[in-house]
C-alpha cells in the first residue's frame, strides 16, 4: 500500500478514523461537514470520501456494501485499495463519538500541508513574466486565498446563540462620523461594513463631497485618542494628484481661495493659516495615493497593511470606480468585471469593518431627467445590488441660494437607514458643503407636485 505524502503514521491514523466512523454512524458526515476532500492527503482516502458525501447527499446508506458497490459499477475499486482496505477502514475506529476530534487533526496537518505547497508555488512565480508588480502580488494573494478552508456554516438555533446575541446586544454600535450633521443625525453616520457608492453629474461636487468626507473621518481621533484608535483613513486618487487633494483639504479646513491656493497666488497670512493647519494634519491618519488604473488587489493588500499597522481602516475611498484597472475575463461583460469589483469591495469592507467609498460615473441619459434615479449609475447593475448605500449628487435649478450653488443630495439606497433628501450649499471659492435646511415646498405648485 503506497502511502504518499504521508510521513506521520499519526496523520494516517486519523483520516482513516474519520473514514471508519463514517462506516460506523454515516451521520458522522454531518459532524465533519467543514472537512473537504482535498483535507485528505492520499488520494484514496479523498476519493472514499467524496464517495460517501455523494451517497449521503442522496439518501443513500453508507456502509461497506454501497461504497463498495459504487466503486464496482465504474470498475475503480482498485483505485480504492480493493474491498479489503474498505473493511480495514471500516475496523479502524472502535467508535464514531471521537471524529469531530480525527477530523480537526486531519484539518490542521491538511493547511499545513497546502501553506508548505503555497511557498513553492510562490517560488515558482519568479520566472514568470508579469505586465507589473501588482499582477505579481495579486498572483501571490491567489495562491494564498486558496490556503483558507472553505468551511460550511452551522445553522444554529436560539439556545446555542443565546450569549452571541446578548454580546451583540450589549456592544455599542460602530459608527463613523461623516462630518455633514444632518445626515449623521439621520443615519448615525457611516456604518462600518458599508459599501458606499457616491455618484453625480458632472459639477456637482463628487470629490468635494469625498474630501470632505474622509476629513471628518480622520479628525475623529481628536478627543484624546491615538491615531490607531481613529483608523487609518485611504484615499485612492486617480485623476488628481497628491499635492492637488492636498490644495482642495487647505482651501476647505483654511478658508483660504481655492483659486488662490491653485495659482500660487498667496500672501504671508495665506501660508500661516495653511502652514498652521498642515501641522494639524500630519496628526490625523489621512492617507493618498495618486496613481492611476489602480486595481482592487492592490487596495485589498495595501488596506489589510493599515490594518495590521493602525489596528483600525477608517474608512477606504476610490475616486472613481470606472476608471479602474478592471480586466475582463474571457467572455465576461464590462459590467460583469466591474461587478466582480464592487462584490470585492463589499467584502473587503465586512472583513475590515470599514466604510468603503466608491465614487461613481453615471450615464449620459441622467442629463435629461429631472431627478437621478439607480438605473442612472453606469454599469448600474451590480453597483447597484452590492451598494448598501448610493447617494447621488445634483443640481436643481429652482434651488437657489445667495450664498452658493445648492446642490441636492439623494440618498436614493439605504439598507437599514431607507431614502431620504437632503440640501447641501456647496461653496466653491473654499471647496466646501454646508448642510441646509429643507426647503419647504409649494405643494400648490404643479411643479413642485410633480417631483
Amino acid at each position: 500500500m503506497n502511502l504518499t505524502g504521508l510521513t506521520d503514521i499519526s496523520d494516517l491514523q486519523a483520516e482513516q478514523s474519520v473514514l471508519g466512523a463514517v462506516f460506523l454512524d454515516q451521520n458522522s458526515l454531518d459532524a465533519v461537514g467543514f472537512l473537504e476532500p482535498r483535507d485528505f492527503s492520499v488520494p484514496r482516502h479523498q476519493k472514499i470520501f467524496e464517495v460517501m458525501r455523494y451517497l449521503h447527499a442522496a439518501n443513500v446508506p453508507v456502509d461497506i456494501v454501497t461504497v463498495t458497490s459504487e466503486y464496482l459499477k465504474f470498475g475503480k475499486i482498485d483505485d480504492a485499495g480493493g474491498a479489503t482496505y474498505l473493511t480495514e477502514l471500516a475496523r479502524s475506529c472502535p467508535t464514531a463519538a471521537n471524529v469531530a476530534y480525527y477530523a480537526g487533526i486531519v484539518r490542521s496537518k491538511a493547511l499545513r500541508r497546502r501553506g508548505t505547497e503555497a511557498g513553492v508555488k510562490i517560488s515558482g512565480l519568479y520566472a514568470e513574466d508579469f505586465a507589473s508588480d501588482e499582477e505579481y502580488f495579486a498572483a501571490i494573494e491567489s495562491i494564498v486565498s486558496e490556503l483558507r478552508p472553505q468551511g460550511v456554516r452551522k445553522m444554529m438555533g436560539f439556545a446555542e446563540s443565546e450569549d452571541d446575541y446578548f454580546t451583540h446586544l450589549t456592544t455599542p454600535a460602530e459608527f463613523v462620523l461623516s462630518g455633514f450633521k444632518n445626515f449623521d443625525e439621520w443615519a448615525k453616520g457611516l456604518w462600518r461594513g458599508w459599501l458606499y457608492v457616491l455618484a453625480g453629474r458632472p459639477s456637482a461636487g463628487k470629490t468635494a463631497k469625498l474630501l470632505q468626507m474622509l476629513y471628518g473621518v480622520a479628525r475623529q481621533h481628536r478627543n484624546g485618542k491615538s491615531h490607531k484608535d481613529a483608523g487609518a483613513v485611504l484615499l485612492w486618487s486617480q485623476e488628481m494628484g497628491r499635492e492637488q487633494i492636498y490644495d482642495r483639504w487647505m482651501a476647505m479646513t483654511t478658508g483660504v481661495n481655492y483659486n488662490r491656493i491653485k495659482s500660487k497666488n498667496l500672501d504671508f497670512e495665506d501660508l500661516g493659516k495653511i502652514r498652521h493647519r498642515y501641522e494639524q494634519m500630519k496628526k490625523y491618519p489621512l492617507f493618498v495615493q495618486d496613481s492611476a488604473g489602480v486595481t482592487i488587489d492592490e487596495i485589498r493588500g495595501t488596506a489589510r497593511q493599515f490594518k495590521k499597522q493602525y489596528g483600525k481602516i477608517g474608512a477606504i475611498a476610490v475616486d472613481y470606480l470606472q476608471i479602474m484597472s478592471i480586466p475582463q475575463k474571457r467572455g465576461e461583460s464590462r459590467a460583469e468585471a466591474i461587478g466582480r469589483v464592487t462584490t470585492a469591495a463589499k467584502q473587503l469592507a465586512r472583513e475590515l469593518n470599514c466604510p468603503f467609498i466608491l465614487l461613481s460615473q453615471m450615464t449620459r441619459d441622467s442629463e435629461n431627467a429631472a431627478k437621478p434615479q439607480l438605473s442612472h449609475l453606469k454599469e448600474s447593475g451590480s453597483i447597484e445590488q452590492d451598494a448598501d448605500v448610493v447617494e447621488f449628487l445634483w443640481h436643481d435649478p429652482d434651488d437657489t441660494d445667495n450664498g452658493g450653488k445648492v446642490i441636492q443630495s439623494f440618498i436614493a439606497k439605504g439598507r437599514d437607514i431607507g431614502v431620504n433628501e437632503f440640501r447641501l450649499l456647496f461653496k466653491g471659492w473654499v471647496q466646501r458643503f454646508d448642510d441646509l435646511p429643507p426647503k419647504e415646498r409649494d405643494f400648490g405648485n404643479a411643479k413642485n407636485r410633480k417631483r
